[in-house]
């Protein structure tokens, strides 16, 4: 009876924290698919944005304020580099919808994947063992076709204000363990983490009106500033772009290395963490699993976003040269 009733109770609130988000907008985000950089250098460097409504900027009316061209515009000013950009994101989205997404980026060859993934699968219920090896899977495929990939995890949706006690603590729970398991597989894959947590977290606690859209559920333009601020700089050490201050491990900022479990649950309680696999004495792995790099990279938050050069129709076979100007139409 007791189990029925939390059953019923979180049903309910379910149904009214819909109510208060609102209907999805039928009119998709802009996008940000282009080149960026102009009058810099190359070989341009390529980037795909793969995922959900927070990869794809859902909500925002500006194509410069969308997460992908934020994040564009921060390689091309931090690299010094000309950057093609492909978005693929689609609202709604969930893990096991990955597998579509890499089969129109895969043709245009990019350098790095940016995947946001993973709240549409806690909202739908999916198991988190299903969401896991969905995006094992997909981690896998693009590492196997040379690209790098850098995943932010599942957020904390136990802050979204339309969700109340006891379903946010479930949601809450939820999330954790979701980004937990999503952080041990892209590692075992070969891909690099950033934790988001603190995106959808104490800082949109602290300032909802600011960070938060109209329907309480999705970034704003701001919050989606602040998500591109902490996965950039994780982006530019995926190209090889690091800052001389990162290129060596600082204990004072709580970082080190640490076995690959004990590191995934280390991120998950302190957002804002980006993991990759490491190897100590040229060994990958130790008694108690893979060596693991954790970060707190800096964040760059004084970059200035622009709209793309051009953009190119979705012909389904990606930029066709990354040193030459993109056909329209």
């Amino acid at each position: 009876m007791l189990g029925a009733g939390l059953y019923g109770v979180l049903t309910l609130e379910a149904k009214w924290a819909r109510k208060a988000i609102g209907p999805i907008l039928t009119t998709p985000p802009p996008d940000p698919t282009g080149w960026y950089g102009r009058g810099r250098p190359g070989p341009a460097i390529k980037i795909a944005v793969l995922g959900d409504s927070s990869a794809a900027g859902y909500g925002v009316e500006r194509v410069e304020e969308t997460p992908g061209a934020l994040l564009a515009s921060g390689v091309a000013a931090h690299a010094d580099r000309r950057v093609h950009l492909r978005d693929v994101a689609v609202v709604g989205a969930r893990t096991g919808d990955l597998d579509e997404q890499i089969d129109r980026i895969l043709p245009s060859q990019p350098d790095v994947a940016v995947l946001l993934i993973g709240a549409n699968d806690v909202t739908h219920v999916t198991p988190p063992a299903v969401s896991v090896r969905h995006l094992a899977e997909a981690v896998r495929r693009l590492r196997e076709s040379g690209v790098e990939v850098v995943v932010g995890t599942c957020p904390d949706l136990g802050t979204i204000k339309p969700i109340a006690p006891p379903l946010k603590q479930v949601a809450r729970a939820w999330s954790r363990r979701l980004a937990a398991g999503q952080t041990i597989a892209v590692l075992e894959e070969g891909g690099r983490t950033v934790s988001l947590g603190s995106i959808l977290g104490p800082e949109f606690a602290a300032t909802p009106a600011l960070l938060f859209g109209p329907d309480q559920f999705h970034p704003s333009a701001e919050g989606y500033r602040r998500l591109a601020s902490v996965l950039l700089p994780s982006t530019l050490a995926a190209l090889g772009v690091v800052d001389e201050r990162e290129l060596s491990l600082e204990t004072v900022r709580g970082e080190g290395v640490l076995p690959i479990t004990d590191a995934a649950i280390r991120a998950v309680n302190h957002p804002g963490t980006e993991l990759g696999g490491t190897e100590i004495g040229g060994a990958r792995l130790g008694v108690r699993g893979r060596w693991v790099e954790l970060r707190h990279r800096r964040r760059r938050d004084d970059t200035a976003s622009e709209a793309p050069d051009d953009v190119e129709t979705d012909s389904g076979d990606g930029a066709a040269d990354a040193g030459a100007p993109v056909p329209v139409g």
